[in-house]
Formats: C-alpha cells, sequence, structure tokens
C-alpha cells in the first residue's frame, strides 16, 4: 500500500488534489480503508482518464456516411440464406470442436439488474417462466446438452468451460448463488469466475467525482474491460491449459443465447476466421442498435447515431435494408487472436462516453442525488476488437429463435421480464408443433404457434422445455409427434423419460 505522502504527490500531479478535501474528517479505519482504495488506483493513469473523458465529453460523434460499406458477402453466413447442407457441415465441425475440449463459453455479467429495479446480478433474474428457472440456471443447462450432444456423436466425455466475467458488484452475490444452486450440475471446478477493473466517474471538466468523502465514484469499465481482464486473471492461461482454442463470448441478458453455438462455431472454424459476430436482421431503420459493416475497409460495429437516417434507410435491389446487420454482443474468438489483444492492442481500444447521474458530496460534504446526469463513465466495448481482426465473419440468425435481451422493467413495450419470457415460450410453443404436438389452452382450444414477443401481446402457450430435453428443438418428434398436451406444461426431463416410456410401450 502506498503512503499518503506517495497518494498525494500523485494526485496533485494528476491535477485531482480534491479527492483528500475530506480527509481530516475521517476516522482511522476510514482512512484505512481509503488509503488503500486509492493505492489500487492506477494513479499515473488517473490524469490521463480524466483528460480523456472531458475531451469525448466535448466531442460531438462524426458521421461516418462517406467512409461506410456493408460486411463482404463472402464474409457472411447466415441460418436463413445458407443451405442446409452448409448449416449441417458447419454444426457438424462445431459438435466435433465441442468434443475435443476446443470450446469455451464466457459470460459478461458484469452489470447489476438496476433498470429491472433488482439490486442483484441480472444472471439471478426469474423473468417468471413456469418452471421459475433464472438465466443462468437456462444456460447452464444448455451447456449440459451441448455437451450431452457432442458427446453422443463423438462417444467423447467433453467439457465446455463457463468463464463468468463479473464486476466489483457482482462477483460475490453470484459466487454465493452458484454454490446454493450446487452449481446446477456442473463441475465448479469448469465454472472459472473473475472481475473486470472499476474506473472512477469524473465530472464533465474532468474531476474524479467523490461518491462520499472517503470514498471515489466507481464504475465497470464496460464490457470491453474483458481483454485486461483476461490479462489481470490469467485467464488465457486457464483456457491454454485446458486446450480450449475458440471461444463464444455473450451477454447474460438475452434469454434465447445458444451456449457454444456448434453451427456458429463450425462456420467461424470453417471460414478460418479469428473473429466474428452473429447478427440479426434490423427490424426498422432507426432501431437504436449498432450495426457490424466495414469502415475505410475495416470491420466494426458502427453505433445507430454515428449514422445519418438517410444512409440508415438505404435499401438494396430487393428491398432489404443495405445496414441491416444488428449487432447483439454475441461473438466468437480463437484463443490466439485474444492474446493478440491483451499483448497488443487493448491499450488502443476506443474509449465510448455514457452520460451518467452519479451520487457524489458536495464541498461542504453533503451527499447529492442528481436529477439529471453530472457525470462521465469511460466505457470500452467488446467489439471494439474488431478493427485488429485478420479474418472477421459475420452470422446472421433469426431474431424470433436467438435474440431477446432483458433490459428494462415491466411496462416497458420491450426488453422486458414479459417480452423475453414470451420470447422463450413462443420459441417452444413453435418446437412442439413443429414435432407434430398439438397444444391446449385450459379451456381446451388449440394453440397456434408463434412468434410474438409484444409486451402487449395475448401470452403463447404455456409451453416450457427444458434445455436439458433439448438444446434447439432437436429429438421431440419422438417424444411429442401426434400427442395432444394441455398447457401449463413443463417438459423437463422427468417428463420427457415418462413420454419415452409410453412410446416404447405403443
Amino acid at each position: 500500500m502506498l503512503s499518503l505522502e506517495q497518494v498525494k504527490q500523485s494526485l496533485e500531479s494528476a491535477g485531482q488534489s480534491h479527492i483528500l478535501q475530506f480527509w481530516p474528517e475521517l476516522c482511522e479505519g476510514e482512512r484505512r480503508a481509503f488509503l488503500r482504495e486509492l493505492s489500487q488506483l492506477d494513479l499515473k493513469g488517473l490524469e490521463d482518464h480524466c483528460e480523456g473523458a472531458a475531451r469525448a465529453a466535448a466531442s460531438p460523434s462524426a458521421s461516418l456516411d462517406l467512409h461506410i460499406e456493408p460486411v463482404s458477402p463472402e464474409s457472411i453466413g447466415s441460418t436463413r440464406k445458407s443451405d442446409k447442407e452448409s448449416l449441417a457441415v458447419w454444426e457438424n465441425e462445431g459438435l466435433l470442436q465441442i468434443s475435443e475440449n476446443g470450446v469455451g463459453v464466457l459470460l459478461l455479467a458484469g452489470g447489476q439488474g438496476t433498470r429491472l429495479g433488482v439490486q442483484y446480478p441480472k444472471g439471478m433474474y426469474n423473468v417468471g417462466l413456469p418452471s421459475s428457472k433464472t438465466l443462468y440456471q437456462i444456460q447452464a443447462e444448455r451447456i449440459h446438452k451441448i455437451q450431452e450432444l457432442a458427446d453422443r456423436k463423438h462417444d467423447s466425455k467433453c467439457t465446455v468451460p463457463w468463464y463468468i466475467m463479473t464486476s466489483e458488484f457482482t462477483l460475490a452475490p453470484t459466487q454465493k448463488f452458484f454454490k446454493e444452486n450446487n452449481y446446477f450440475g456442473l463441475e465448479p471446478s469448469n465454472i472459472v469466475m473473475f472481475e473486470q477493473r472499476m474506473i472512477p466517474a469524473v465530472t464533465f471538466d474532468g474531476k474524479v467525482i467523490l461518491q462520499g468523502k472517503g470514498k471515489i465514484a466507481m464504475a465497470p469499465d464496460g464490457n470491453g474491460g474483458l481483454y485486461q481482464a483476461l490479462v489481470d486473471n490469467e485467464v488465457l492461461e486457464d483456457m491454454k491449459k485446458r486446450g480450449v482454442e475458440y471461444l463464444h463470448v455473450y451477454c447474460v441478458d438475452n434469454i434465447l443465447v445458444k451456449m457454444a453455438d456448434p453451427v456458429f462455431i463450425g462456420f467461424c472454424v470453417s471460414k478460418g476466421a479469428d473473429c466474428g459476430a452473429k447478427v440479426v436482421e434490423k427490424a426498422y431503420p432507426a432501431e437504436p442498435v449498432g450495426v457490424v459493416c466495414r469502415v475505410r475497409g475495416v470491420s466494426q460495429v458502427v453505433e445507430y447515431s454515428e449514422i445519418q437516417p438517410e444512409t440508415a434507410e438505404l435499401r438494396g435491389p430487393e428491398g432489404e435494408l443495405v445496414y441491416s446487420a444488428g449487432n447483439i454482443c454475441n461473438h466468437f474468438f480463437t484463443r490466439a487472436f485474444l492474446q493478440d489483444v491483451a499483448e497488443t492492442y487493448k491499450g488502443q481500444l476506443k474509449q465510448h462516453v455514457a452520460f451518467k447521474k452519479v451520487p457524489f458530496v458536495d464541498t461542504c460534504g453533503n451527499q447529492v442525488k442528481p436529477s439529471k446526469p453530472n457525470g462521465i463513465k469511460m466505457e470500452k466495448f467488446v467489439f471494439d476488437v474488431f478493427p485488429f481482426s485478420r479474418n472477421f465473419v459475420a452470422f446472421e440468425v433469426v431474431r424470433e429463435d436467438e435474440f431477446s435481451p432483458l433490459k428494462n422493467a415491466d411496462g416497458a413495450a420491450t426488453d422486458s421480464p414479459t417480452t423475453a419470457r414470451n420470447s422463450l415460450l413462443a420459441q417452444h410453443c413453435r418446437w412442439a408443433t413443429a414435432a407434430k404436438a398439438t397444444l391446449l389452452d385450459e379451456r381446451g382450444n388449440t394453440f397456434a404457434s408463434t412468434a410474438s414477443v409484444s409486451a402487449g401481446d395475448n401470452p403463447p402457450a404455456q409451453c416450457e422445455i427444458s434445455p436439458l430435453v433439448s438444446y434447439f428443438g432437436e429429438g421431440l418428434e419422438q417424444l411429442l409427434k401426434g400427442r395432444t398436451l394441455p398447457t401449463p406444461l413443463i417438459l423437463d426431463e422427468k417428463q420427457a423419460k415418462e413420454l419415452q416410456a409410453q412410446s416404447s410401450c405403443v
């Protein structure tokens, strides 16, 4: 730990001596804790961080319209447009890599569920499914199932390690939650949790904000903090020891995420890609999602605010949007590429400005909760490494099958617990119907399968199929074909075995 004199000197040279303005008012224990916190800060980089935040806040976003072009067709695969033979080849390649322990998954789980109105990690959230499963449980069970599918195909005994990046706020509750739930049946040694760094929030003129008299206002450094966290926590070394060559990276809030998706993995491996992104077709030109495209010949994600409306509205010969590849934070990386980023590129990542309402103490020591943004949080995004890729690919998937994020509390029109729940139930209803089952509501009327996920729509059939029974709709026909099933229906492993036993008796 640094001495008080060393910290004082560093803060003065960074123009941040106000941080110690309440030092005389702190008790001995508070001083020790504050000095420990300040010692852990990158005090040498503090000046650059604060000046950079102030500069970025004062600079308007540049329009990139003159330099933008879509991703080249030869670098794109699609679950809708690629032929069945190609999809089967990619799936087989992906399952082979999984069976050889070459694939890991990495969860970006740093944020709390503040926008949902809860103070715990978002992965612990229960959206109200008939089974009451949380996002973490659903994802854990999908890992179970993909391991089982790879083992069955290749007579292996494989492991898909689960790397979970948390923040200072979410690590302890996440560890406790997994332990209380017996790691959802996964081997604890194959779940690696690690923290991303925290960085100070600053005022518009570049001064570090004090949250309390002896506490700096800190925030996670965005999901692009992943690359520094991989180094800080020796995660790449762990991957190397396990033989992991390919990594599927995703955000915690997507209830439809396909863990270690073999088709996506296989496509990227077959193309020799070092970096890849799943995308969905934008719903409409002004949809506020980033677009995967090329700028000056380099692959990257361009924020919707950086494209003029007339460019966003451009359409191709068949009426399709030219810039339609919506980013969904669902990525493929080779371990070798991540090693390159860690060793060479992580210091070059773009900084993004987020204007936030940051509680603070004023010069008189009074606690203030601002009613409008008063500070800057600098963030890096996980996709900011795309420009460093030597062979970048994009893979288009169907939104209704693979993307329904949970961001807002109920009452919002989109991305709420209701829309997430309805997305999953609608998907499982479609799976059951495709398996030639008939689903009945409580009045005995037949349900039609639907792709609708609007919060205002009638909910789909309460048909929930456990990931332990089916990863993505496979294997259901032999269980459900010709059956008429009342809802609510929870098709778990126990019921699947009973249905199987009934089928074999017929």
